[in-house]
């Protein structure tokens, strides 16, 4: 199963990141909603602190009233306790609807802005990482991140603040008793501080886990024919038990840390206020301590219990927040593809050494107009070290209006040559014109509207079919355009669905068979009449009979372009008015389809397995 460079093995190394450094990049997010979220701080701390008025009302009320027999102030006390509780309750309440709108607008805007950003990413990167962690950065992280915002953010400081003021007001009331509460602070900051060692590392290992989980459930889905087709469902199963199983083991892993850390907290604070109480006591007794006062105590010490013992909970849902976020920034840190021209790219690769004499065998022609590769060679980034490139010195020229067939015997690099001219992945060495002009130097949106492509594997989207062949022209292309695009891939199939071009055709258009679909991602690739067309076998799932028309449809339209198709069968070769050979990543010849059954052995060894493939 593929893995993302941020896989669960590697979650398992120490890492030397801050998780303050790490959440601090939230700010330019929430720094548009500021102001609501500072004043929900506010409220909070004002409401926790109406909560430490309520220790003193009692004070009042058993050290006055209640010693004095006074019926009158212990109603009004009660009242004074009820005034208070309803404050405390509406200031929270206050709170939280200061915050649920604008955190929500927070996360709508990160996964928007993880969307765009994973749409400029170049095919490199989706190539390395699974979908579904991509996926789990844009659902689940976002939603600890937002969670975090909502809660840990404001409650570490107002829990912080709640128990400084707690602390000052026991000590004010009995500055013995609050030393002996006082106690269990340094042993609780230790395990505060090993916890959050463990508990980030063992977060991090979930979340990526999640990843791996989601992603084998999405490719069971979209593979789910090929399952049933074969009866791998058992050993699907298998596997997503296993990597439930691992989670399973990951998440109990953090639910014992939480444990330790909450059985710390809560211990040793207990602890100190059951000393303190039989302390106080013992106090009251000898007359050195009112009863009052030691009912004031009592209660702020228990009313910060609460504050006290979320502190655990608190870190572990900042820690994941920040391994969240860390996440996110994962890929939000990975360089997108250059919007803006970029012909320094080309300008500062290597030169390539000049091609031996015999192995030059671009077109005479003179000029650069058409589509031209000058002394173009390709590696894929991540190709170890000291392998050949795919394509070395591909020297090619086609000229305006021309159709040029593209063979080569499998895995010789014709889709990656492909690739190359819409700038999917980007040339090591050498250069791509258009026209005379370096597609470097143009932007993405300029040469992705001068060039079309359409690849063997077509992928449609959850639309309808007139929408997924529309895409593949400009917001102003119609009904008319739209027609024309399925004629000339003979897709009249489409007005015999139920809502004809407005029916949906499902997830990855697994509702269609297979020439159905490459037929779509034909027309698409025709609909806004490119100037430069680029097809990768766009007619290898079709039966002769559909190739056949197909291909007459198809003549006209590349009268009208210039055409690079990479081609199996010798018919659609024959569609094309020269035929270049790729063999070992580079050219080996280039002529006329009968011209290189003729003189070239490789060519006319290829064309003779394809006739007896098609018979």
């Amino acid at each position: 199963m593929a893995t993302t460079p941020a896989s669960t093995k590697d979650s398992e190394k120490p890492g030397d990141r801050s998780a303050v450094r790490t959440l601090l990049r939230l700010w330019p997010y929430v720094r548009p909603v500021r102001a609501r979220l500072f004043t929900a701080a506010f409220v909070a701390v004002l409401a926790s602190c109406t909560g430490l008025v309520i220790p003193l009302v009692l004070k009042w009320m058993v050290d006055g009233p209640v010693a004095d027999g006074d019926s009158t102030g212990v109603w009004f006390g009660a009242l004074y306790l009820l005034l208070l509780g309803l404050a405390e309750a509406l200031l929270f309440g206050l709170r939280r609807w200061l915050v649920a709108r604008p955190l929500a607008g927070v996360e709508a805007g990160m996964r928007a802005g993880l969307y765009r950003h994973l749409q400029r990413l170049p095919v490199a990167f989706h190539d390395r990482w699974a979908s579904g962690q991509l996926l789990s950065r844009g659902t689940t992280d976002l939603m600890l991140v937002r969670m975090f915002l909502a809660f840990p953010l404001t409650f570490l400081l107002v829990n912080g603040v709640t128990i400084v003021v707690g602390v000052v007001i026991m000590l004010i009331q009995d500055w013995k008793l609050g030393l002996v509460v006082l106690v269990p602070a340094l042993p609780v900051i230790v395990t505060c501080v090993v916890f959050e060692s463990r508990y980030t590392k063992v977060a991090r290992r979930a979340q990526d886990q999640v990843g791996d989980l989601t992603t084998v459930v999405e490719e069971s889905v979209l593979g789910i024919r090929i399952i049933k087709g074969f009866g791998r469902h058992r050993s699907q199963a298998r596997a997503f038990r296993e990597l439930a199983r691992t989670l399973r083991g990951t998440e109990l892993r953090k639910a014992g840390l939480l444990a330790t850390i909450w059985g710390v907290i809560v211990t040793l604070p207990e602890v100190a206020i059951g000393v303190a109480l039989v302390l106080g006591t013992v106090q009251v007794a000898d007359g050195e301590l009112s009863a009052g006062t030691l009912v004031a105590f009592l209660s702020t010490a228990l009313a910060l219990r609460w504050p006290v013992d979320s502190i655990g909970f608190l870190l572990a849902m900042s820690q994941e927040a920040a391994t969240a976020t860390e996440r996110y920034f994962e890929v939000m840190d990975a360089e997108p593809e250059s919007q803006t021209t970029t012909a320094a790219v080309s300008a500062s690769a290597p030169p390539a050494p000049s091609a031996p004499p015999s192995a030059s065998v671009s077109d005479a022609g003179s000029g650069d107009s058409g589509l031209r590769f000058h002394e173009v060679s390709f590696r894929y980034p991540d190709a170890p070290e000291g392998t050949p490139p795919v394509l070395d010195r591909v020297d090619l020229h086609i000229r305006p209006g021309e159709s040029m067939a593209l063979v080569g015997a499998t895995g010789c690099g014709k889709t990656t040559l492909t690739t190359l001219v819409p700038r999917l992945h980007e040339v090591t060495s050498g250069r791509i014109t258009l026209d005379g002009e370096d597609i470097t130097a143009m932007s993405r949106a300029e040469l992705r509207a001068k060039v079309a492509v359409a690849f063997e594997e077509p992928t449609l989207f959850s639309a309808g079919v007139g929408d997924n062949v529309l895409m593949g022209a400009q917001d102003t292309a119609g009904q008319a355009e739209l027609e024309r695009a399925l004629a000339v891939a003979q897709a009249d199939f489409v007005y015999a669905l139920p809502q004809g071009t407005d029916t949906q055709v499902g997830e990855q258009g697994l509702s269609l068979s297979g020439g159905q679909r490459q037929r779509l991602a034909l027309a698409r690739a025709v609909v806004g009449r490119p100037r430069f067309l680029v097809l990768d076998d766009p007619l290898s799932a079709l039966d002769v009979h559909t190739e056949a028309a197909v291909e007459a449809a198809l003549r006209e339209v590349l009268g009208e372009t210039t055409a690079l198709i990479v081609a199996h069968r010798p018919s659609t070769v024959l569609l094309a008015d020269r035929v270049a050979l790729l063999s070992g990543g580079r050219i080996a010849a280039v002529g006329t389809h009968h011209e290189l059954l003729r003189t070239n052995a490789e060519y006319a060894h290829l064309m003779a397995g394809t006739e007896e493939a098609d018979r």
